[in-house]
């Protein structure tokens, strides 16, 4: 059996910096099932932040600490390995292929066609959109399109969910919902989840700690 004190998201001593001047400085725990809120206004390093945990760190950038999941350290593990999911603002997905071929594209190798027609099937049902396998992405709403991103993360089975901003291109009424959503998928996958945003409401309905960056 897993430690649980291991399980989770952990940033050891996290530290970035540009040249001489450090950006941002961390040392956070975030539990299987939490929600880390960072805060701050556009420049002040929420987004390096997100890169250095997912892998994608642009050289011009200094880390230092280290990146823990699950009791692993992923610092330095290319970002095909670290298993951590991200959703950004725009949802990424394929335009030359269906809301299907988009989703099966997160699920591992394996299994036959009908089993993994079944799962994205039983993906796209989760979030109301039963029968849109076969649509093209370019007909969907901004909230279908947002519901078929999350879906196809979440197939993949990362052991950890990064947020950048990836409600605030919606409307109001529709970025209620859809951050709804986001959070009850990851609670229901237990997943530590670490979200940046520069708005307040994103922060109160994670429902977590908050952490202002540049304040």
């Amino acid at each position: 059996m897993a430690d649980q004190s291991k399980l989770g998201l952990r940033l050891e001593g996290l530290e970035i910096c540009h040249g001489d001047r450090r950006l941002v400085a961390l040392n956070h725990e975030i539990a299987p099932g939490e929600v880390l809120t960072l805060m701050g206004p556009s420049g002040v390093g929420k987004s390096t932040l997100l890169s250095a945990v997912i892998g994608t760190l642009s050289p011009e950038f200094r880390l230092l600490g280290e990146i823990f999941l699950n009791g692993q350290i992923i610092t330095n593990l290319p970002p095909h390995q670290r298993n951590v999911g991200i959703l950004f603002q725009e949802t990424l997905l394929f335009p030359h292929m269906s809301v299907g071929a988009n989703l099966a594209f997160g699920l591992a190798s394996g299994g036959t066609r009908a089993e993994r027609r079944e799962r994205v099937n039983l993906a796209l049902a989760k979030v109301g959109l039963e029968g849109f396998a076969d649509r093209d992405p370019a007909t969907l709403s901004g909230g279908q399109r947002a519901r078929v991103a999350l879906m196809r993360t979440l197939l993949a089975k990362p052991q950890a969910l990064l947020l950048d901003e990836p409600f605030s291109g919606l409307d109001a009424a529709l970025r209620t919902k859809i951050r709804k959503l986001v959070f009850e998928q990851a609670r229901a996958q237990n997943l530590p989840v670490l979200m940046v945003t520069h708005d307040g409401e994103d922060a109160a309905a994670a429902g977590g700690e908050v952490i202002t960056l540049g304040g």
